[in-house]
Parts: structure tokens; C-alpha cells; sequence
């Protein structure tokens, strides 16, 4: 009898112990929040990504985060997702395509999350600035890089030149010079320059004769004389000197298979050739320097991604934690510290010794002057018809005035159509 009771009140017992603990899970996992980061990036950026947001996991047990990869026209499915509401909580945003996503309210204002702990004045400020838009702050940088000229040492000293251009005019010599025909047969082996004829690195060219890319209203404004005087330097470069080689020409996808090939002996090229070389083309003995002067002046130009929220986002307390730990010293320091991109914040450079270091302090200078790769909603279709006509100049199938000007009234066609 006694022992009836006893295992009835036993399975009892055991019972509500299964019930209440199962509630108290089910309470507990009812206050964990699950963002979803969207981004792109290469196998070794993703990885890194991916132990960063496990370190904010850890540090943050009631945040969990879905890192979500899209490979292929990222702004496309993400335009899409917005659209249909199915967009992350935070992603990855090009300051190219920035405006295009402030000026539908699509992302979420930052500046009620920003505390003066987070110390936003520690960003670089033309970074910064590429997410600002009438005094609110839709986004934060997470690491930029600048354009800077890489110049392979063996074939400098081979041609006797001790040190690197300092102007465009010296650039242009010295590429004479590099020219080198190994087999003696009459074809070039190794180009002086590797030129990118594309306008994502052409903009700071059509600004050094006082050139502009858009006027006040956002409409192309590239086939004017100013503009075109520095792009005709281009031009001439490669169709009278033929000094320089674009990466077709050569069997290569980029400047940076170019340089890394031996085919071109200087390049101008981003940070992110760094790693690339070294594990690429590890034997390949380079140096760095800030791009030559064009008209006396100073120019490169600055590339940026930033975090942002979106708008519709149902857990915007939780999505700040992640971008403020993203952007923030502790985690930009992790970020940036294996050399694939740089910090934008000022204290981390200084702490990571970028500044001291001779690969990397063309890049970190190149900041104070450059021209950040954004000029309004109107780029990408400004950009895609600047292409196009740039590069049919270049291969001397149209004087670059009629391209340029074919090119810009196409774009300004485009836009009004858009509109």
C-alpha cells in the first residue's frame, strides 16, 4: 500500500518536474531574438565574419544570428526582399548605393541608438559622411580602402628607376620604360601600367582638371572639358604610348591578376591586393605608394560598406547591439587586424599600426584627399553608360569627346525615363 503511494506521488512528482521545466524552456527561448545579417564576401571573409558574430553571440546569449551569404546580384535580391518584406534585420550597403535606399525610407535612421559611449566621432569623417543624409545617420562603415600604386621592385630596378612616380607625367614615362619585350619578337611581355577603364576608378581623373560626374540635380554631367582633359590622358596612355594594357588584353579578369602575372610592371590598385599577392603570388617583391599627382593635385578614390538597419526590421533593439558590436573598437579591431580591409575608425588604425606600416599608410593617407565612390541615386545607371562609350574610346572605335557625350545624354535619358 505504502509503496503504491509512494510511486504515484514519485511519477507525480517527476511529472510536473518534466512540465515545469519544459515551461521554463519555453519562456526562456520565447526572449531569444534571431536576426538575420545579410552580406556577401569571399570563403575567407564570410569565415571571419562568421567567428565574429559567434564572439557577439557569446557576449550576447539572448541574440542569435542567422548569417545569410547572397553570392550573385546582391542588390538585386535584396531590392527584391525589400519590396516583399522579407529583407534581414541588418545588411551589408555599398556607399554607392546608399542613396538609392535613404531616400525611400527603406533603412532605419541610427542616430536615437547612438550613445556618446559608442563614440561615433572616432569614424573617419568623408566614410561616415557616405551614410549621412540631412543631418541623420543611416548607417556605419565597417572598412574601406583606398587606391594606391603598386609597383613591382625587380622590374624598376631593371629599368633603373630608383623611385616611384610622383606625377601623372612621371607615370607615364616610367611605363615607357617598363615596356619589355623578353623574347625580343616585337610583342610586349610586360606593360609598363595595368589601367582599369572603368569609372569606379576613373572618377578622381575627371575630377583633377575640375571636372564633375553629376551636377547639382544628379543628372551625368562627365562629357564637359574639364572633365574630359584628364580621362584623355587615359586614352593616350594606351593608344599612342601603349604603355598601358587593360585586363582583356592580356588573358586577365583584374588589375590585380595583371600585376600578380608579371604583365604590367605598376598597377593602381586597392588594399585588398595585399592578401591577394600574398597568397597568390607570394615571390613577387612589391612596394607601395600614394597615386601619382594629376594636375598638381592630389587624387584617389575611397570605397566603403557600412551595416545598416532595415526599416521594417520587428527587432531594432537587438539589431543595433549587432551593428554597434560590428562597428565598434572591439569588433572592427577583429575585423581589420588580418589586413583584408581597413578600419574606419581612427582609434583602431593607430592601434592596429596601419600608419606605420609601408604597405599600408598610402591607403590610410590616401583618406585626407580621396573621392568616395557615391554621387547620388542616379550612379548606377550613370556608371553602366560611362563604361560602355569609355571603353570603345579607349579601343579607338570613337574620338572620347563623342563617347563621352553619347554616353552622358544616354544616361540622362535613362534618368528622366526613371523619374
Amino acid at each position: 500500500m505504502h509503496k503504491t503511494i509512494y510511486s504515484f506521488f514519485a511519477i507525480f512528482l517527476l511529472g510536473t518536474i518534466i512540465f515545469t521545466s519544459c515551461s521554463v524552456s519555453r519562456i526562456s527561448n520565447s526572449n531569444i531574438v534571431t536576426l538575420r545579417l545579410s552580406g556577401w564576401g569571399d570563403p575567407i571573409e564570410r569565415q571571419l565574419l562568421q567567428q565574429l558574430v559567434n564572439n557577439f553571440e557569446t557576449k550576447y546569449p539572448k541574440i542569435k544570428v542567422k548569417y545569410e551569404v547572397i553570392a550573385d546580384q546582391y542588390m538585386d535580391v535584396l531590392k527584391t526582399r525589400l519590396i516583399g518584406e522579407t529583407a534581414a534585420d541588418v545588411f551589408y550597403l555599398d556607399a554607392l548605393e546608399a542613396p538609392a535606399l535613404i531616400k525611400p525610407g527603406a533603412l532605419e535612421p541610427l542616430d536615437n541608438y547612438i550613445t556618446p559611449e559608442f563614440d561615433i566621432a572616432d569614424f573617419k569623417p568623408i566614410l561616415l559622411n557616405a551614410f549621412q543624409q540631412d543631418g541623420k545617420t543611416y548607417g556605419l562603415p565597417k572598412d574601406f580602402s583606398t587606391l594606391a600604386l603598386f609597383y613591382n621592385k625587380k622590374a624598376f630596378r631593371s629599368a633603373d628607376l630608383l623611385q616611384p612616380p610622383k606625377s601623372w607625367e612621371e607615370l607615364r614615362e616610367y611605363s615607357k620604360k617598363l615596356n619589355l619585350d623578353k623574347n625580343k619578337d616585337g610583342k610586349i611581355d610586360q606593360y609598363g601600367f595595368g589601367v582599369a577603364p572603368e569609372l569606379a576608378r576613373q572618377h578622381f581623373m575627371i575630377k583633377a582638371y575640375g571636372g564633375e560626374l553629376v551636377n547639382s540635380v544628379g543628372k551625368a554631367k562627365f562629357a564637359s572639358p574639364e572633365s574630359l582633359k584628364g580621362l584623355q590622358l587615359v586614352i593616350e596612355q594606351y593608344r599612342q604610348d601603349k604603355s598601358s594594357v587593360q585586363p582583356t588584353d592580356v588573358g586577365t579578369t583584374s588589375g590585380s591578376e595583371i600585376f600578380g602575372q608579371s604583365k604590367a610592371a605598376m598597377v593602381i590598385e586597392g588594399s585588398w591586393l595585399i592578401p591577394y599577392l600574398k597568397q597568390t603570388f607570394p615571390n613577387i617583391e612589391y612596394a607601395i605608394s600614394q597615386v601619382p599627382k594629376v594636375a598638381g593635385k592630389k587624387g584617389t578614390m575611397a570605397y566603403t560598406v557600412a551595416y545598416v538597419m532595415n526599416k521594417q526590421s520587428q527587432h531594432k533593439p537587438e539589431a543595433w547591439q549587432l551593428i554597434s558590436y560590428l562597428t565598434g573598437k572591439e569588433g572592427m579591431k577583429a575585423w581589420t587586424r588580418s589586413g583584408l580591409a581597413l578600419p574606419t575608425r581612427k582609434s583602431v588604425t593607430a592601434a592596429l599600426g596601419y600608419e606605420q606600416n609601408p604597405l599600408y599608410s598610402p591607403f590610410i593617407i590616401g583618406a585626407n584627399y580621396a573621392t568616395i565612390w557615391q554621387a547620388g541615386e542616379n550612379l548606377p545607371i550613370i556608371l553602366n553608360n560611362f563604361n560602355n562609350q569609355f571603353i570603345s574610346a579607349m579601343l579607338g572605335e570613337q574620338p572620347l569627346a563623342d563617347a563621352m557625350t553619347k554616353a552622358q545624354e544616354t544616361a540622362n535619358k535613362e534618368i528622366r525615363l526613371a523619374e
